[in-house]
């Protein structure tokens, strides 16, 4: 797991991967959000490019699924899937851009967007959950599902935190 500083390019690089996704989604996507610590100025990350795709419903999955494929995307199965399908692209190493599709309107949406939102507002707080993801970025070193998986997790509790606040 790698945490880097901030770079200026990433929302250049959303901007440009949410006009690729809006022009083979269309109107299926009724929102493209940038989202996670790279959508936050100022915030080391991991340098992965997190997308929120909204979509009117999740199923049938293959209304959004088959022109995410078609730029490259592959559902990676979850037991999250009920509430937010994850998709990457496993052609590019390391992984640059993952997308996650949420029901508009939906609780994953607005959390999602919430604590982005109250990271860009409170300057503070951003600093301190910087903080947190650099211990658990040496905590959890390796590039694995798991150890990815154990760094999100591990996250969880500030989130829950932030939210509440």
């Amino acid at each position: 797991m790698i945490v880097v500083p901030y770079d200026a390019g990433w929302p250049a690089a959303f901007d440009l991967e949410r006009a690729r996704i809006r022009a083979a989604l269309g109107d299926v996507a009724l929102r493209i959000d940038h989202h996670g610590s790279t959508a936050v100025l100022g915030l080391a990350a991991k340098p992965i490019i997190d997308i929120q795709i909204s979509v009117a419903r999740l199923q049938p999955m293959n209304a959004y699924a088959a022109a995410l494929e078609q730029l490259g995307y592959v559902h990676l199965p979850h037991a999250d899937d009920a509430r937010c399908p994850f998709f990457h692209r496993p052609g590019e190493w390391p992984h640059t851009h993952h997308v996650h599709v949420v029901e508009a309107g939906g609780e994953e949406e607005r959390r999602t967007l919430a604590f982005r939102d109250c990271l860009r507002a409170q300057p503070e707080l951003a600093r301190e959950y910087e903080a947190l993801k650099h211990r658990l970025a040496s905590r959890f070193s390796g590039t694995d599902h798991d150890a990815q998986q154990a760094y999100s997790d591990a996250k969880t509790e500030f989130i829950e935190r932030a939210l509440r606040a």
